[in-house]
Order: structure tokens, then sequence, then C-alpha cells
């Protein structure tokens, strides 16, 4: 067996290998995508997902970093520079469209809450405070709050006057209804 690297007719095997980062880069830009569609339903889900492209721009990073100080070792400094240009777009683009909707979503005259504001502190369920107080001030007053009808919580199809409005589609659909608190739902009655 012969082991010279030479092939046969006496030519040098030029052979680099793929840095695995380079992949693993691009693999992450194109999961990036999960931001901008987060993005129109809460600026919160938006950056829970913003570290899969800030991963991505850091391994793509470390990657053209080595990739270009072992040329003669290493290949695929494209893939590294595409998974760099979509986590960089994605991550852009994504949280400044979710900015975007947070800050113009709100008619005027209303006032933001959300159902984790609804929750009463530790002292406040002790002494058996089911709802802050800054909360029951707004009673009677125009709210915005972002959630999902319940299936089944409206008798009617058509024509619904009320129904029961949860935090997020687990609660909503595909999870353990008994896991709901009284802070994770509201009951909406539409009058006028």
């Amino acid at each position: 067996m012969d082991l010279d690297p030479a092939t046969s007719d006496g030519q040098a095997i030029d052979y680099r290998a793929l840095h695995t980062g380079s992949l693993i880069a691009l693999v992450l830009g194109i999961i990036s995508v999960a931001v901008p569609f987060t993005a129109p339903n809460s600026l919160e889900y938006c950056l829970m997902v913003a570290p899969i492209p800030i991963v991505g721009i850091i391994v793509a990073l470390r990657s053209l970093g080595t990739i270009r100080r072992h040329p003669d070792q290493y290949t695929g400094k494209p893939l590294a520079q595409l998974g760099l240009i979509l986590s960089l777009v994605f991550l852009i683009g994504g949280v400044s469209y979710g900015g975007y909707v947070y800050a113009t979503e709100v008619p005027d005259g209303y006032t933001r809450i959300s159902f984790n504001g609804m929750k009463p502190d530790e002292l406040q369920e002790r002494n058996g405070l089911a709802i802050p107080p800054e909360i029951a001030a707004l009673n009677g007053k125009r709210i915005f709050i972002k959630g999902y009808i319940r299936p089944g919580s409206s008798p009617m199809r058509t024509n619904i006057d009320r129904f029961l409005l949860v935090r997020d589609n687990s609660q909503c659909c595909f999870g353990d209804i008994t896991k709901v608190k009284y802070f994770d739902q509201m009951a909406v009655e539409i009058t006028g």
C-alpha cells in the first residue's frame, strides 16, 4: 500500500476540511427567521428568540477568523458569510419590526396591560388580594391586551358577545387547561 500523499500521476492532493462552525453559522442564520415571525405577536417573544441570531453571528465571526488564519486547512468561508448575513438581517429586521409593532399597536386612549401584570405578587396573594390594585384601578377604562379566545368559552359561533381570553395558545387549545390560573385568563363581554 502506497501512503505517499501524491496521486498516481505525481500530483499532490490539495484537501481542506469544511470548518464545522461555518455550517453551524448557516443553520443558525436560517433558523433566525423565527425572529421576524414572532415580532407581530409580541416584542417579548421576539426578544426570547433573539439569542438564535446572536449566537449565529458569534459562530460565523469565529469561523471566519479561523478560516482566515488557516486558509490552507479550512474552507467554508461562503457558508459562514451567508450565515452571518442571514443572522444580521433577521435580528435587525425582526427586532426593529417587533419594536415598531409594539410602539404603534395600542390605539389612542387605551392603556396597555399584559397577563403578567394581572398576576398578584406573593404578598398580595397571601392577603387574599386576587387582583393587584393597579389593575383594579383600570375597571371601566379602555385597555389593550393581547391573547387568544379559548375554544368553547362562547356558546355561539357567530355574533359572539362574550368569551374567555387566555394568555397563549397552550392555554387556549393545546395545553392542560387545569394549569390555567385565574390571572392567566379574563372573561370578556362585548357591549354596545
